[in-house]
């Protein structure tokens, strides 16, 4: 894939490992004959490791041979979370240190939850870009203080804990950003 197609959430060989893209950035040249330059952040699958690219424009990296699948939470217990396939039934376990980043929006009911397969085996999850979600624990709102757009933490069914206005109550679904982890929205 050469360098300016290559898009977030792309999953490519580097280091014969391979890494999905998080983020990217175009530095353009300053002086004329220098080539546009293309960095990329992005995360290793097999160590779970922070990895930055940077290419020129003309290079290029080879795309990795996996596959997304379609899973859903079967349970989580003191050390794993275990998945089931939703094509062909296989279950999948991760260890919770694999899915800290994931783990907090993940819910039994959550749709859309895809599972990273590479050599037959699962190296890591991608969940939605938003989720909602059950605030469980926060303070009650305090009447007349609607004016101003104050905050205030709030705890989810997952155990995340977020800012939230202070208007919402216990027992409202939330929309919650999962690439940021700040709430956007009710649900």
């Amino acid at each position: 894939m050469i360098a300016k197609d290559i898009k977030n959430g792309m999953v490519l060989v580097y280091g014969e490992a391979p890494c999905i893209i998080e983020t990217t950035s175009v530095q353009s040249p300053s002086a004329r004959g220098a080539a546009t330059l293309y960095k990329y952040r992005a995360r290793n699958l097999v160590t779970k490791q922070k990895v930055d690219i940077v290419l020129k424009g003309g290079e290029s990296l080879p795309e990795a041979d996996f596959e997304r699948r379609p899973v859903k939470l079967m349970y989580t217990d003191a050390t794993h979370m275990h998945l089931l396939d939703q094509e062909d039934f296989n279950q999948y376990s991760l260890t919770l240190e694999e899915v800290a980043g994931e783990a907090p929006y993940i819910t039994e009911t959550l749709e859309g939850v895809q599972a990273l397969i590479y050599n037959d085996e699962c190296v890591g999850l991608q969940v939605p870009m938003t989720v909602e979600l059950k605030v469980v624990q926060c303070d009650p709102g305090v009447r007349g203080n609607s004016a101003t757009s104050r905050n205030k933490p709030a705890k989810l069914e997952t155990g995340l804990e977020i800012q939230v206005p202070e208007y919402l109550a216990e027992g409202e679904t939330v929309k919650v950003d999962t690439r940021t982890g700040e709430f956007l929205s009710r649900a």
